[in-house]
């Protein structure tokens, strides 16, 4: 019998921290860790828990009630999936066409189309609302015109207004996707399938679609995410029409006070639902997925000039249409105001009065995208390396954590940093720090997906030979690694940067007055219907847009934005 004094006790917790190589890389995932724990599991937690309280603080399932046995509060959430799931089936009936169109036949201007649609897709969907409202509103240039000539339309104001918005600013999703799976998709088995006497219909419709279904439901994902978490068009073009962003920004912001509690459950079922949905895409893909070869893709086929104008001109439609926001606003930017109307003629009125009524909101805007902007590159390259170079379960766990800021609106994440950060010890609301890091939060994943994109093509045996010399293995990295992942991270990260500087809904939230932005003024000014400097300001911000788009061309070698 073996004695008790021969057996090892298993090592403690401090045993095991002992044991671990302390490295560069391992206090590197421990600081990432701290950060994700600190601004995301955290605020996350704390709103869960503020969910549960009552008025009186004491815990609860009320608010959960409520929102069961109240038809205003269900009507917001049906109304939330009605206008994402019409949205969503407007930018497929768009996206996928186009996309077939411009991969599969040689039309003209291909380079331009597709600048026209990236730039439609990274304006903020606020700024097209309020275009919109020029355009179409209850006092629009063509409302009037139409109007003119004795035809009564609809204004743009309600829930089919928000729709159209929605699938005019989100299809470019469907297009680049789609226009991708397009292109290295295996053409061996449409031809099997024309030789068995199909008909091009009947091809596309059994062959084709299926083969891209996985590409298409994810462009579709990021369509129906993006339309469920908007806050500033509904907003904007709603007038009574509330969707859940809304409620849950009303809830907590209110003149009479605001109920925390409650914008904490509404918040707490808007990341419930899109995490649902998410899940539902995975395990709907996951079921329907189609395997092949991409050894044959297919050739552009060349057309008749009278057909290859006809494709040419049904392509530019839509992207025509989708840009048209960014054209209203600059020349509107131009035209004289007095006050909130405007008059005949040219001037650069609305932009004096920018410069010396918000010079601060500019200023703030590019400090702190600029600030955000260095943290997410230097974070999103080690994050990537720690999430490529060492995996583990431990990586594999910090791999997840990073993907909750997709199913974050940035209303729910605005309202969990405040619950969170409001009181002792730590206060950040009210501060410019608080936005930095809603910012980095919000959109580090784009960075951290370019940057493990361009890792993954890296050579090992580069790092490996400089460590073999003794160079240490922090070292190794800032001057070898890094600096062949930066052209690929740089291009990557000016999408980070572009998305930034048009942020809205989670500086809406977490703003005071010295700390407004360009996107919350523009939200100020339509409110108050100052169109002039909104516009002005809205134009500031697409030609910001355009700058860095081809900054980004140029980086990548022409490829442009990996979106």
């Amino acid at each position: 019998m073996q004695s008790s004094l021969g057996r090892k006790s298993p090592p403690t917790t401090l045993q095991r921290l002992l044991l671990i190589k302390w490295d560069f890389w391992t206090v590197v995932t421990l600081l990432v860790y701290v950060f994700m724990f600190a601004f995301i599991i955290y605020p996350l937690f704390s709103l869960l828990m503020n969910s549960f309280l009552s008025e009186d603080g004491q815990v609860t399932i009320q608010n959960y009630i409520l929102f069961m046995k109240l038809k205003y509060y269900r009507s917001a959430l049906i109304n939330s999936f009605m206008v994402s799931s019409v949205a969503t089936v407007f930018a497929i009936l768009i996206g996928v066409p186009l996309a077939y169109i411009t991969s599969r036949y040689a039309i003209k201007f291909k380079g331009l189309l597709q600048i026209m649609v990236i730039t439609s897709l990274l304006s903020p969907p606020f700024i097209g609302a309020y275009s919109w409202i020029l355009l179409t509103g209850n006092n629009g240039y063509i409302t009037r015109f139409i109007h003119s000539l004795g035809i009564n339309i609809p204004s743009i104001y309600g829930w089919h207004g928000i729709v159209i918005v929605f699938a005019l600013q989100f299809y470019p999703h469907i297009f680049l996707y789609v226009s991708g799976a397009l292109k290295t998709i295996d053409t061996s088995l449409e031809e099997a399938s024309e030789s068995l006497g199909m008909n091009s219909w009947q091809r596309l419709r059994t062959i084709t679609l299926p083969l891209i279904f996985p590409t298409l439901s994810a462009g579709a994902l990021m369509v129906f995410m993006a339309s469920f978490a908007d806050f500033g068009t509904p907003m904007l073009l709603g007038q009574g029409f509330k969707v859940l962003p809304i409620l849950a920004y009303e809830q907590f912001i209110s003149e009479m006070g605001g109920n925390p509690a409650m914008a904490s459950t509404l918040s707490i079922i808007l990341i419930l639902c899109s995490t649902l949905i998410l899940f539902f895409q995975r395990y709907f893909v996951s079921r329907k997925n189609f395997s092949m070869t991409g050894m044959r893709t297919p050739k552009v086929k060349e057309l008749k000039p009278v057909l290859k104008w006809v494709f040419t001109i049904l392509a530019f439609i839509p992207a025509c249409i989708s840009i048209l926001p960014q054209i209203t606003v600059i020349i509107t930017s131009f035209i004289k105001t007095k006050g909130p109307v405007f008059q005949s003629g040219f001037s650069l009125g609305s932009y004096r009065e920018v410069l010396f009524r918000v010079p601060r909101a500019i200023i703030n805007t590019y400090s702190y995208s600029i600030l955000s902007i260095i943290i997410m590159v230097v974070a999103g390259m080690l994050i990537a390396y720690i999430l490529v170079r060492r995996k583990s379960k431990v990586t594999a766990f910090l791999d997840g954590i990073i993907m909750i800021p997709y199913v974050m609106p940035g209303t729910v994440l605005g309202i969990s940093l405040i619950i969170a950060f409001n009181k002792p010890p730590i206060v950040l609301t009210g501060t410019w720090f608080i936005l930095v890091i809603a910012y980095v939060v919000r959109k580090i994943p784009y960075t951290i997906r370019s940057s493990t994109a361009i890792l993954h093509q890296l050579d090992h045996s580069v790092e490996e030979a400089s460590i073999s010399l003794g160079v240490p293995p922090m070292k190794t990295f800032f001057k070898t690694t890094g600096r062949l992942m930066a052209p690929g991270v740089l291009s990557g990260a000016i999408l980070s940067w572009i998305t930034t500087i048009n942020e809205l809904s989670s500086t809406l939230v977490l703003y005071y007055g010295a700390t407004a932005t360009i996107s919350v003024t523009i939200y100020s000014e339509v409110i108050t219907s100052n169109f002039g400097t909104g516009a002005a300001l809205a134009s500031i911000l697409t030609m910001t847009t355009l700058i860095s788009l081809i900054i980004a061309s140029k980086l990548s070698g022409g490829k442009g934005l990996s979106l």
